[in-house]
């Protein structure tokens, strides 16, 4: 289903400016997004509302025809979207693959029948059987990121939103990153947006929007 943002704005409490302003989109299954600015742009803000954690302070969030300010968020945020962070977000005493089974667990999924599927995962974003018990400080950031993504696989959710995924890592792990994101969206038919300040990730992208002081563009 899409993803759709109709002429949304964002204001914090006591400030005298939006952080988002009147911003309208919509974000399709099958494709990787970009939202790219610099720091204070408005970019996590509006990453934000997409996920929701926040509800817009003027306009409307759709997730397909419902609206989220009338929906379970709760229960969006459980089934419907999944979030991948800069600083990958693992559970530090839990393995690869017990970190891969939690969204499948809090689903009600029998641990018996989590950890086959979470091992499945792993292996699709490139994690080898010997590394599936390893603990995360035991795991490179790259790999650390891949459990990430096996994890936002394990969930279910068809919208993935990754907030500077590649922010923690070299070139070529960048690299990977972007590569798995972009089959997910163009063979898996997930909607996958991502969050950067890096051209370079942006370049990745089937399709761009540039956020400056809160205003949402379409980059051509």
């Amino acid at each position: 289903m899409n993803l759709m943002l109709d002429n949304i704005s964002y204001s914090y409490r006591n400030a005298g400016t939006k952080a988002v302003k009147d911003a309208s989109c919509v974000f399709e299954p099958g494709l990787l997004y970009a939202i790219m600015g610099p720091s204070g742009s408005g970019k996590s803000t509006l990453l934000s509302m997409l996920a929701g954690l926040d509800l817009p302070s003027e306009g409307n969030v759709y997730y397909g025809d419902e609206n989220l300010k009338d929906m379970d968020l709760d229960r969006y945020r459980r089934e419907d979207v999944s979030m991948i962070f800069q600083a990958f977000q693992l559970f530090p005493l839990l393995t690869a693959v017990e970190n891969v089974c939690v969204p499948m667990e809090l689903k009600g999924v029998d641990p018996k029948q989590a950890k086959p599927q979470a091992e499945e995962y792993l292996a699709r974003v490139g994690i080898s059987p010997e590394q599936f018990k390893r603990f995360p400080s035991n795991l490179s950031g790259g790999e650390q990121q891949r459990v990430a993504i096996a994890r936002s696989l394990a969930s279910g959710a068809r919208i993935i939103l990754a907030d500077e995924p590649t922010g923690n890592l070299d070139v070529e792990n960048s690299e990977n990153i972007m590569e798995i994101l972009g089959w997910l969206a163009r063979d898996d038919g997930y909607c996958v947006i991502v969050v950067t300040h890096d051209i370079d990730v942006a370049d990745k992208a089937d399709v761009v929007y540039r956020m400056t002081d809160g205003v949402m563009t379409l980059k051509e």
